[in-house]
């Protein structure tokens, strides 16, 4: 973690105040004063703020059923901020494990721990998310084979990973994939001749989405460490 925001999450000092005690050479880690807000800190780290010790205050992960016509980002731009749902201390300090488009709705994890999102953004970790998909029109019978094979994406050289793809309804898909390329979903059924008219995701990893739009609640400690340091 980076020292300004190690302070900033031990005491109620904004950024630029943390950034400034830091230059003022009033923060010391492991007895050494640091005067670059950028140093890496680590958990077994001393850090003192005018000789006092600093103990970061603990990590929260929380679930969020995200609704139609906001963005995933911590203010508000040409849409509202999701964050808006959010009305908890701090808020400034969290972001997002995996966003979704503007007009996707669902399953969005957010947190102030970035070794934990981590695992769920990290491709190598292969986290699963499962999609509900309504279509413009019927999907093909072979579909499935397809996405299990790989799909072919537009300025792509790779294949993307196998999918699986469980047919509902001709125009209502569930979908699972391991990747989070950028707008995948509504990429790979453009590949196939196909247009995305609703999405919604349900499901990250083992948490499975049970809240009502708008609403938030936090993870249970089964669910936290579900994502812990782990292949997903």
């Amino acid at each position: 973690m980076r020292l300004d925001r190690f302070v900033c999450k031990s005491t109620m000092l904004t950024r630029v105040q943390a950034s400034s005690a830091i230059e003022r050479g009033e923060v010391c880690v492991n007895g050494q004063t640091m005067t670059s807000e950028r140093a890496q800190v680590h958990e077994n780290n001393l850090v003192t703020l005018n000789g006092v010790a600093l103990s970061c205050r603990p990590f929260r992960y929380l679930l969020l059923n995200k609704t139609a016509g906001t963005i995933c980002s911590n203010i508000d731009e040409v849409y509202p901020s999701l964050f808006n749902n959010i009305d908890i201390e701090h808020r400034d300090e969290l972001h997002i494990a995996g966003r979704l488009d503007a007009d996707t709705t669902g399953l969005v994890l957010i947190t102030d721990d970035g070794r934990w999102s981590f695992n769920i953004i990290t491709p190598s970790k292969q986290c699963r998310k499962v999609y509900r998909v309504g279509l413009s029109k019927a999907i093909d019978l072979d579909a499935a084979d397809k996405f299990k094979q790989g799909i072919q994406l537009q300025g792509e050289e790779k294949l993307t990973k196998p999918a699986l793809l469980e047919m509902i309804t001709p125009k209502d898909v569930r979908l699972t994939i391991t990747e989070g390329k950028f707008h995948q979903v509504k990429r790979m059924f453009a590949s196939i001749g196909n247009k995305v008219v609703t999405l919604h995701r349900e499901r990250i990893g083992d948490i499975q989405l049970d809240v009502m739009p708008g609403e938030w609640r936090y993870l249970t400690q089964l669910e936290i460490e579900s994502f812990s340091d782990k292949d997903l």
